[in-house]
């Protein structure tokens, strides 16, 4: 088992801050679920088993059902779990997150607008952003998953 590297909240405080800032700004125009659907989905593909423990936990205390929130990996094939609007973010929050391997396509851009505003679009690539940026830093320090889900607030 690995240990954690080093506490980055400690050592550069000014700029932790600035990510928590960022992070609660990034997406906050979308529905929370929606957002925490996202972040947990990100922080899955990105191997952050912090973020990962911490968004599932939200979700759950928002009442999502666990099978659903189980199910989160395989939105594809779990479409019944996810409404058209849930999948078209999933697939947009996929896409940019993927960059700089691959970028998102005039068919994935298409796909998110028709669920979702100019605005709307903007603001949930912020918030694929945030987490990835969380998930870089909890993966390369190896944040341990705490004994509790850690909680934001």
């Amino acid at each position: 088992m690995s240990s954690a590297r080093l506490d980055y909240h400690a050592l550069a405080p000014a700029a932790a801050r600035a990510g928590t800032q960022f992070s609660h700004v990034a997406g906050s125009t979308l529905d929370k679920r929606l957002r925490e659907l996202v972040n947990l989905r990100i922080s899955q593909i990105n191997g952050c088993a912090f973020c990962i423990d911490m968004h599932w936990a939200d979700l759950l205390k928002q009442g999502m059902d666990p099978r659903h929130v189980n199910a989160v990996a395989g939105w594809r094939e779990a479409e019944r779990f996810f409404s058209e609007a849930e999948r078209a973010a999933f697939n947009w929050a996929e896409a940019v997150n993927a960059v700089p391997h691959r970028t998102p396509s005039d068919a994935d851009f298409e796909a998110v607008k028709r669920h979702f505003s100019d605005a709307q679009i903007a603001d949930l690539s912020f918030a694929v952003c945030a987490i990835r940026s969380w998930n870089m830093l909890n993966a390369s320090f190896h944040t341990q998953v705490p004994e509790t889900p850690y909680t934001v607030g």
